[in-house]
């Protein structure tokens, strides 16, 4: 295999960060079958959404690439990244924060790939976007990058260790594993299966402070007659691990 330079090596692993399920030597694999060698920035200029969906899909079989089980807009994602056009300067601001500014909070981690987005998978996003989260307000606080997982010894700890202040954890997708080394943690993770802006999710998450199911009171602090008075008004959020 030819010698990538660091920028083209940098956007193949970038992409394939954002394809669950697709290691990195598999995606040069699919990268050589469908643009050729050598992979220079012509090449993966040439890579399109179609030919990268169906050469993912050829590796479990599926020629067509229709049930390959990773979101369309993440694999659009990906295309950027291996284009060169996906950048970090559409980042969200992080807000000044002190303990107590907004009373009745919680801290809300959402695995992200690009921007104020809720895009990625648990063990494979790029970054997490922390929130503090109350009934009326948010404020994003932080923003913890997450590409020294890849040299940890146990990556999904090392993940559940760099959000270990959050109550609650937004992911699009996430392994059965994972989500018992974050529910040890004490965070409390959610699915949401398709692509969203972070705020939209905080926003419409904000109800659930209104009426409180069982395990949400006990993050907001409720004693136990309090959570027994919400017990009968238990919502169904998203998709729940």
């Amino acid at each position: 295999m030819e010698a990538l330079d660091r920028e083209l090596a940098l956007r193949i692993a970038l992409a394939s960060r954002v394809l669950p399920g697709v290691e990195l030597g598999e995606l040069l694999d699919i990268l050589h079958e469908r643009v050729g060698s050598p992979l220079d920035d012509e090449a993966l200029k040439r890579v399109t959404v179609t030919n990268l969906k169906t050469g993912i899909g050829s590796l479990d079989g599926e020629e067509d690439g229709e049930d390959i089980g990773i979101g369309l807009e993440n694999i659009k994602l990906a295309v950027r990244y291996l284009w060169g056009e996906e950048a970090d300067e559409n980042l969200p601001e992080i807000l000044p924060y002190r303990e107590g500014d907004l009373p009745g909070s919680i801290r809300v981690a959402v695995a992200s790939n690009a921007g104020n987005l809720l895009n990625g998978h648990f063990g494979s996003c790029i970054r997490y976007l922390v929130y503090q989260l109350s009934a009326t307000d948010y404020r994003l606080v932080d923003i913890r990058s997450a590409v020294d997982a890849d040299n940890a010894a146990d990556k999904n700890q090392f993940r559940v260790n760099l959000i270990r202040d959050c109550q609650v954890l937004f992911v699009q997708t996430m392994g059965g594993p994972a989500a018992a080394k974050v529910i040890r943690a004490d965070i409390y993770p959610i699915k949401v299966p398709d692509v969203v802006e972070a705020p939209q999710k905080l926003v419409e998450f904000q109800s659930v402070f209104a009426a409180p199911p069982p395990w949400f009171a006990k993050i907001l602090g409720l004693d136990a007659e309090a959570r027994k008075r919400f017990r009968s008004e238990e919502q169904v959020l998203e998709e729940e691990v």
